[in-house]
C-alpha cells in the first residue's frame, strides 16, 4: 500500500499541509473511474512543488499522496457540506468540478465503502496533522497551519468569472489571529497577482477544524489559481518560469508568518 502521505518534521512553529496534490488511487478503484475522472482533473496540480522550499525554512511539511477521488481530506468526515446552500463536492466526490461523473455506472461507492475510506485514508492524514500541531504548540507555545491549495481559474460550478490569483481564507476571521492574517495578506499582496481575502474560498474543513486562535492554534488556507503558475489545460504542465514569482511570494509570506510567531513564542 502506498503511504498515505509524506511528512518532513520542522523546527519552527509552522506546518504546511498540502492535502489535494496527490494523484494515486489503488488499481481496483482506478478501474471504476470514468475516463474524465481518471485524468485527475480536480487535482491541486504541482502545489507540492510550490512549497518544496518549506523544510528549508524550518517548516513542517505534510503532503498527501492519494487523490481526492479516494477521499477528500478537506471535507468533514460526517459529510456536512463545506458551504451550506452552495454547490459542494462531497467527502467522496461523485462528480468532477466540471460535473462529469467520477464513477462508471453502477460502480459508485456505498456508505460502507465511504466509511472504510475514511478509516484507511482520511483518519491517518488527520491524525498526523493533529499530532504535529499539538507537538508544535507544546514546543513553541503557538502553532501555525498553512493549508496550500489550487484550482482552475474558471470553474462555473463554484463561482462566476475568473478567480483571483491568490485567495486567502481564515474562515471569515475565526481560524487565525487577525494580526497574523493581516501579515499574510500584506505579504501576498503586490503587483502581478490579484488577491482576495475570505472571498469565495474562506477555508475548508482543515482550516476550520484546526484553527483555534484562543488555544494557540492558527490556520490559514491559500487557494491559488492554476493559471498563475502552470499550464491549466491538460496535461497540466508545470511552468517553472511562471511559477518562480509565485514561489517568491509564498516564501515571503511564510517568512512573515514565522516572524509573527517569533514575536510571541518561547524558545524550543
Amino acid at each position: 500500500m502506498k503511504p498515505i502521505f509524506e511528512f518532513t518534521a520542522g523546527t519552527t512553529p509552522l506546518l504546511v499541509s498540502v492535502p489535494h496534490a496527490g494523484t494515486y488511487v489503488p488499481d481496483a478503484l482506478a478501474a471504476r473511474l470514468t475516463p474524465a475522472a481518471a485524468a485527475m482533473p480536480d487535482t491541486d496540480w504541482h502545489v507540492e512543488k510550490l512549497y518544496a522550499f518549506a523544510p528549508t525554512i524550518g517548516a513542517g511539511y505534510l503532503v498527501a499522496n492519494y487523490s481526492r477521488f479516494a477521499v477528500d481530506l478537506n471535507r468533514d468526515p460526517a459529510g456536512t457540506p463545506l458551504y451550506p446552500g452552495a454547490d459542494n463536492t462531497e467527502l467522496v466526490p461523485s462528480s468532477t468540478f466540471a460535473r462529469e461523473p467520477v464513477y462508471r455506472k453502477g460502480q459508485e461507492p456505498d456508505a460502507g465503502e465511504i466509511a472504510e475510506r475514511v478509516e484507511l485514508y482520511w483518519k491517518p492524514y488527520h491524525a498526523a496533522l493533529a499530532a504535529e500541531l499539538d507537538a508544535i504548540r507544546a514546543r513553541h507555545g503557538v502553532a501555525i497551519l498553512w493549508d496550500g491549495h489550487s484550482i482552475w481559474s474558471v470553474v462555473p460550478r463554484f463561482f462566476e468569472g475568473r478567480l483571483p490569483d491568490l485567495n486567502l481564507g481564515s474562515a471569515s476571521g475565526s481560524s487565525a489571529d487577525a494580526s497574523l492574517a493581516e501579515r499574510a495578506r500584506a505579504a501576498l499582496e503586490g503587483p502581478g497577482m490579484s488577491l482576495a481575502v475570505n472571498g469565495r474560498f474562506k477555508g475548508g474543513y482543515i482550516t476550520r477544524r484546526y484553527g483555534r486562535p484562543a488555544d494557540g492554534f492558527h490556520a490559514l488556507q491559500l487557494e491559488k489559481a492554476m493559471t498563475a503558475y502552470m499550464e491549466e489545460a491538460p496535461p497540466y504542465r508545470w511552468d517553472a518560469a511562471r511559477a518562480a514569482p509565485m514561489i517568491v511570494r509564498l516564501r515571503a509570506t511564510l517568512a512573515a508568518l514565522l516572524a509573527w510567531a517569533g514575536e510571541r513564542t518561547r524558545p524550543a
